[in-house]
């Protein structure tokens, strides 16, 4: 089997390594797919997408060692015992190593690397019916912010459990009050938060919604915690406190790792207690020797060693710098907006900013996100700035908008 290198030039484009594309695969069209990837990858700005991260040292490990030929499959129980060629051993390193950023302890800990951010939030979903329908023998009710990531709705819909969408407030907070005026104290409570919703970067308040809950001490509660985004840099900042369990009470949390960490494919973590993983419904596998709590058999073997790799190579430290560059480009592009007289709005600790819809040709350049609020005005775009969104990127999108502005 022939293996083509690929071979890169290296360009520096605002003090980052941007790779080019050189050798030709002998299709056209994949070619041409290829060039057009290298060419909008820089102006990705309306999706929570790191564009730079780099796994050239994982793949040329993976492929010098002829790693492309095995099958790495991690089904079972990471916390178990594994079969061969499985990457389970690593799974867990990553589990334990960002276990503790969440509050966390590792005397009581489960978890495992999905397949997404949505997978994650599946686990959750399911985790916390099947332990709330244990302790009370009754199907809980969902309740989960407007706002919140359309996927957490869905898979309510998916699992056959009745889902209560509770009105947020204008920055895309849950109204405590409106939970309050929606809860059935009759059936247990399986409460979702929203650590980021998904256009306005908005975080619930789970102090404020968790006194709602203790007014109610006969209703039994789960929380789970939406944090596919913010799960990633939070914990390298001042604002930590608000994905620590020990602060903000949550009983599961599901992070990506295509969002701030870089990952090139989709995958994740879910993260719960031992405890809660005690209380699922078993499902014992004689092949598998294994005792199976988890929605997914098979998992990638492979992205469970990405995270470990970066782990390894960025580590605490990069990513403190990476997420505090990040906020502080979000204050930056704020400034530049409001400068220019476009009326944008941000929440504190968020990286995303979204103000007035420019005109398409602008939001088709940039791959803005768009969503409609009559109480910002009607149609609006955001950007949320991730590791590749520069203050020399910031400056020719806002330059791209003055320019429109004179026209």
């Amino acid at each position: 089997m022939l293996r083509i290198a690929i071979m890169v030039v290296a360009v520096v484009c605002s003090g980052r390594l941007w790779a080019q594309p050189t050798v030709k695969s002998g299709f056209e069209e994949l070619d041409a797919w290829t060039e057009k990837c290298h060419q909008e990858r820089p102006r990705t700005l309306g999706y929570p997408c790191n564009q730079v991260s780099d796994l050239t040292g994982f793949y040329k490990w993976y492929t010098d060692n002829g790693m492309e030929n095995f099958l790495i499959n991690n089904a079972g129980d990471p916390f178990g015992k594994v079969g061969a060629l499985s990457s389970a051993k690593f799974e867990r390193e990553v589990i334990e190593y960002f276990a503790p950023k969440y509050g966390f302890s590792t005397d009581d800990l489960w978890g495992m690397v999905t397949m997404s951010g949505t997978d994650g939030n599946n686990h959750g979903i399911y985790f916390g019916a099947n332990y709330l329908q244990h302790l009370t023998g009754k199907q809980p009710v969902v309740y989960v912010s407007d706002e919140a990531h359309y996927s957490n709705y869905r898979l309510c819909d998916l699992q056959n459990l009745e889902v209560r969408l509770i009105k947020s407030d204008e920055m895309g907070r849950m109204i405590p009050d409106s939970l309050e005026a929606a809860l059935d104290i009759s059936r247990p409570c399986l409460m979702i938060y929203a650590m980021g919703s998904t256009f306005k970067g908005a975080i619930d308040d789970q102090k404020a919604l968790n006194r709602v809950l203790a007014r109610h001490p006969e209703m039994a509660v789960y929380r789970h915690v939406d944090a596919a985004l913010f799960g990633g840099y939070l914990p390298f900042t001042k604002y930590r406190h608000l994905v620590d369990r020990r602060e903000v009470e949550f009983e599961s949390i599901s992070v990506s790792g295509h969002k701030f960490f870089g990952i090139d494919s989709p995958c994740g973590l879910f993260i719960t207690s031992r405890h809660v993983y005690e209380n699922q419904t078993t499902f014992d596998i004689p092949y598998l020797n294994a005792n199976m709590r988890m929605i997914s058999c098979s998992r990638s073997g492979i992205e469970p060693l990405k995270f470990w790799w970066l782990i390894k190579n960025v580590g605490d430290k990069g990513w403190t710098a990476q997420a505090n560059s990040m906020l502080e480009c979000t204050v930056y592009l704020k400034e530049r907006l409001t400068s220019i007289g476009w009326k944008c709005w941000s929440n504190e600790y968020s990286n995303t900013v979204f103000f007035t819809r420019p005109d398409d040709n602008i939001v088709s350049r940039f791959n803005l996100a768009n969503s409609n609020d009559p109480r910002f005005g009607g149609r609006l775009s955001h950007v949320v700035v991730m590791q590749h969104v520069t203050k020399e990127a910031i400056d020719g999108f806002v330059d791209a908008l003055k320019a429109q502005g004179k026209e």
